[in-house]
């Protein structure tokens, strides 16, 4: 499984903050615009829990496995597999989801004047933050469920070729 790459969510965020400010316009400019709904930063920061919530409950358990406790559960490779997947889903679309919001909430600050436009602008930033805190919990995640390097294959354990 490939690690998540920073600049690879980076560049989905900013890809789709563009298009997203550029749809706002536009959208604008023919009569309303979509709302940010209210739910959007909750839903993310629900995610968020969930992601860091698995990551501390596998975090613990190896460490637990390591010090061999009595009575320490381990920790099955394939769920901690499938929480890495969900995980990476999880960040991407998360990028994508903060860079749509981003650009919705960049456009909103042109109207500021407007109390429901601001509302929304205000929706939009908690969405973004709470889209960063998603794609740190993945992150987090996946540091956690990283196997360790192998002797054998780094080189380090072996002897020199003569």
């Amino acid at each position: 499984m490939r690690e998540l790459r920073i600049r690879m969510l980076a560049g989905v965020f900013a890809v789709a903050g563009v298009l997203s400010w550029a749809g706002a316009r536009l959208w604008n400019s023919i009569g309303t615009l979509p709302s940010v709904p209210l739910a959007a930063p909750i839903v993310l920061a629900l995610i968020a829990t969930v992601l860091l919530a698995t990551a501390l409950s596998i975090r613990s358990r190896l460490k637990a496995q390591r010090e061999r406790r009595p009575g320490a559960k381990g920790v099955d490779p394939l769920m901690a597999a499938r929480a890495v997947v969900f995980g990476q889903a999880s960040a991407l679309v998360a990028a994508l989801v903060c860079g749509m919001y981003g650009g919705t909430g960049i456009f909103l600050l042109e109207v500021l004047d407007v109390p429901a436009r601001r509302d929304q602008a205000i929706y939009a930033g908690f969405s973004v933050l709470a889209g960063i805190a998603v794609i740190a919990a993945a992150i987090f995640l996946e540091r956690v469920c990283r196997l360790p390097e192998d002797d054998e294959h780094n080189g380090a354990g072996t002897a020199p070729a003569a």
